[in-house]
């Protein structure tokens, strides 16, 4: 079964590394590096601030700690244990698959990328709900990164889909501590 879900894995991963155009490559390796996102969190600090000035290092910290603990099960723990080559590194692929830029480290099962996205997105949309109205958009934005680093050949899509999981969980994890650690803080203050 595993090797059959492997199998499967693969095969979507060069159909789907097989549309890509020249013309786009520069704009998708772009889109994976965090320079490239600069602006776009200063936007969403500032959003964050406007909605929630008082909370704001909670909401901070809380994504701070979403992104530590999803990077850490990810890059920490899966990829040292699993040990699954990142398919530019495979020789398999070799004239089969597109590969722009650099590779990345030697293993990429599961994605880092993919988990700190989908775990901001989480996050943030669990602890503003009803603040700030287009926080749902954050998935398109995680879907799209994750998205490239197939279309780059640096992850196969299992990879990013045990990453998103991985990330959503952790931004689950992180907010439910963040409401457990407000609460009983409070709790103490009103004794």
């Amino acid at each position: 079964m595993i090797q059959q879900l492997k199998n499967w894995d693969e095969e979507l991963f060069i159909w789907l590394n097989s549309f890509h155009a020249d013309w786009l490559d520069p704009i998708v390796f772009q889109l994976t590096q965090t320079i490239t996102w600069i602006p776009f969190y200063a936007i969403l600090i500032y959003l964050i601030y406007r909605a929630d000035h008082k909370g704001i290092w909670w909401v901070l910290g809380g994504a701070a700690l979403t992104i530590l603990i999803s990077d850490q099960v990810t890059s920490g723990f899966m990829k040292p244990f699993f040990e699954r080559l990142r398919p530019c590194h495979d020789e398999r692929w070799e004239g089969i698959m597109h590969n722009y830029g650099r590779c990345g480290g030697l293993f990429g099962f599961v994605s880092s990328h993919a988990a700190n996205t989908f775990g901001i997105a989480t996050f943030l949309n669990l602890k503003l709900k009803g603040k700030i109205p287009f926080l749902k958009w954050l998935y398109l934005w995680a879907f799209i990164i994750s998205y490239t680093r197939i279309y780059l050949g640096v992850h196969y899509p299992f990879d990013i889909l045990l990453g998103a999981v991985i990330g959503i969980i952790a931004g689950l994890l992180t907010w439910f501590l963040i409401v457990f650690v407000k609460r009983e803080i409070l709790k103490t203050f009103l004794k």
